[in-house]
This record gives structure tokens, C-alpha cells and sequence, in this order.
């Protein structure tokens, strides 16, 4: 599920929006001010709506927020002003699309589900989305619950991918150890035990099926 964040400060047409989006099941989280909004710039958002001309903060101040933080989240630019210049600032602060008020809501959907397709499409590989809670970003190696951010260390997260990897396989310890810390390595591996338990507190919903005697599977969804 894509999660879009919209910020409009006209209440009846951020109502209709939300209205429509939700209808094509996105998740949505809407905003009335840019200092709204830029609270939540570091949560996980596939997509950022945004007015140029709001009460607070203008839409080119959040851009820059937003691609401060990631430079790779798309954005579409609303607004009344449509002049060449207007469209020509968006695109140079790295907008992905500009559209013009007044507009019908479903030119916005359709616009929307054309970018999400190009951008996510290109980067299916690197989002993995398990057990319909963990929305797991391979590339910059970050793990999220819905919007919030699960903290995980290096050795952690390289399980997580190893699991990813050898889904409803079972996996030695040796294999694990191997896999995380290298062949070279010459301690016990009852660490991997250790590494299995920090996992499972900070995953509660991700099912690790312990193999005893022999080491650990996920029957992942």
C-alpha cells in the first residue's frame, strides 16, 4: 500500500482528494500548513501532494525539506498559478508532475498512479513489503512499521535480508553465521541464537520457526 501525503489548505478540496485517493486505496495522511507537514517528512511517504501557496511555509520550502531527507521521493506541485515560470521553478526543486487549479480529482489519480507505477515499478527490486507490517527498503537499508521507523543494526538487518532471501527454506546456524559474519569467523555460534532473539523482540508479527538442533525458517507472506 502507497502512502500519500497531502498539503492543501483548502479544507473542501483536501477533503474531496482524500476522498478519492482513499477510494483507490492509498493510505493518506493530509495537512492544512506546510509547518504541519514538515513534521512528518522523515516518516516512510511514497509520494508528497503539494500546494505551492499555504498559510505558513510555502510548497518550495518543503520540496527542499522533503529532498533534503530523500532526493529519490516523488512530488506533484498544485497550484492556481499556472505561468511557465511556476512550472518551470517546480521542476528545477524536483517535482515529478505540476498541475494546474482548477482540476478534476481524478486527473490527480490518474496522475498519481502513472508516477507511483514509473518511480516504484523501476524500484521493485529494492521494497519488499512482508507479512503485510514491514515495508523493508533494501537500499537504504531501513525497516518501517507503517510509518514508524524499527531501529535495527547492521547484523540485524542482514538477517532480516537473509530470511528475505531464503524464504520457508530452513538455514543451519553455520549457514546464518556464514552468511553475517563470514566464513572467517571462529566463535560460537550460539551468537546467532542471540542475534534470533533481539530480532524477534524488535519483529514481533515476523514468524522465525526455531529447528531444533539445527537452526532457524521463515515462513514469510
Amino acid at each position: 500500500m502507497f502512502n500519500i501525503y497531502l498539503v492543501e489548505d483548502e479544507k473542501n478540496l483536501n477533503d474531496i482528494l482524500v476522498f478519492y485517493l482513499e477510494n483507490e486505496g492509498y493510505k493518506m495522511k493530509s495537512f492544512m500548513s506546510g509547518l504541519e507537514a514538515e513534521k512528518c517528512i522523515k516518516e516512510n511517504v511514497h509520494l508528497w501532494v503539494l500546494d505551492i501557496m499555504l498559510p505558513d511555509i510555502d510548497g518550495y520550502e518543503l520540496i527542499k525539506k522533503i529532498k533534503a531527507h530523500n532526493e529519490n521521493t516523488p512530488v506533484i506541485f498544485i497550484s492556481a498559478r499556472d505561468t511557465d515560470l511556476d512550472i518551470i521553478a517546480g521542476l528545477q526543486m524536483g517535482s515529478d508532475d505540476y498541475i494546474a487549479k482548477p482540476f478534476l480529482p481524478m486527473e490527480l489519480v490518474i496522475r498519481i498512479k502513472r508516477l507511483l507505477n514509473r518511480v516504484y515499478k523501476r524500484e521493485s527490486r529494492s521494497h519488499v513489503l512482508i507479512n503485510n507490517k514491514y515495508h523493508v527498503d533494501f537500499n537504504k537499508r531501513m525497516l518501517f512499521e507503517e510509518d514508524r521507523l524499527i531501529e535495527l543494526t547492521s547484523r540485524e538487518f542482514d538477517f532480516l535480508c537473509t530470511l528475505i532471501n531464503n524464504k520457508n527454506n530452513a538455514m543451519s546456524r553455520e549457514y546464518i553465521l556464514d552468511s553475517i559474519w563470514g566464513e572467517n569467523y571462529f566463535g560460537s555460534d550460539r551468537v546467532v541464537d542471540d542475534l534470533v532473539r533481539r530480532v524477534r523482540k524488535k519483529l514481533p508479527k515476523l514468524r522465525i520457526e526455531t529447528i531444533y538442533g539445527y537452526g532457524y525458517r521463515w515462513c514469510g507472506k
